[in-house]
C-alpha cells in the first residue's frame, strides 16, 4: 500500500484525512471483534481476533508510519479508538480465559505485546509463508490454556481463580 504525499503541504487536510482512515481503521478491528464475540462465542473469538489484527496489520502500520514520518503524533490521533480497541481486546480476554481456552495468567499488556511482535516475526518470514504459519501455530499455542504460568511453581496456587494445574517439566507425551 502507498500512502504518497502524506506530508505535502500542497494537498491542504491530507493530513487529516489519513488520521480519519487510520482511525476508521481501528474502529472497524473494534466491530469486528465484537461480532466475532457475539457469533463464535468467547472460546473461539479472541483467536480469530488475534489473527483479524496480525492479518490488517500491515495496511494500519504503513498508515501510522507515513502519518508519523510527517509529523503527526500518531497514539494522540488514535488515542480514543485504541482505548475502545483495548476494552474489546480485554472482554475478548476475559471470555476466552473464562471458557478455559486461554492461560489465566495472560493480561492485556502481554497480549498486546504478543500481537506486536508476533506482527514483525510475520514480517520476518514474508518470503516464508509455510514457516510462517507454523510460528504462528506456536505463539497461539503458547497463549492456550494448560501451557504453564509464569512464576508459579508445582503445587502452588496461582494469583487468578481456579488456576489450573501445573504441568510438570519435561518431556510431553
Amino acid at each position: 500500500m502507498v500512502v504518497a504525499g502524506l506530508g505535502d503541504q500542497a494537498v491542504p487536510g491530507a493530513q487529516l484525512l489519513w488520521e480519519a482512515v487510520l482511525v476508521r481503521r481501528l474502529e472497524r478491528l473494534t466491530e469486528e471483534g465484537l461480532r466475532l464475540r457475539a457469533e463464535t462465542g468467547p472460546a473461539q473469538a479472541l483467536f480469530a481476533f488475534f489473527d483479524l489484527v496480525l492479518d490488517q496489520s500491515p495496511a494500519k502500520n504503513a498508515f501510522a508510519s507515513a502519518l508519523a514520518d510527517a509529523g503527526v503524533d500518531v497514539r494522540a490521533a488514535t488515542s480514543e479508538a485504541g482505548r475502545t480497541m483495548r476494552e474489546v481486546l480485554t472482554t475478548l480476554l476475559d471470555g476466552a480465559q473464562r471458557a478455559g481456552v486461554v492461560r489465566r495468567d495472560l493480561e492485556v499488556p502481554e497480549l498486546t505485546a504478543f500481537l506486536v511482535g508476533t506482527r514483525r516475526m510475520l514480517e520476518h518470514l514474508d518470503s516464508h509463508p509455510e514457516s510462517a504459519k507454523r510460528a504462528r501455530a506456536v505463539v497461539r499455542d503458547g497463549l492456550r490454556a494448560g501451557t504453564g504460568s509464569l512464576g508459579q511453581r508445582h503445587g502452588e496456587p496461582g494469583t487468578h481463580e481456579k488456576r489450573s494445574a501445573c504441568v510438570p517439566d519435561g518431556p510431553r507425551p
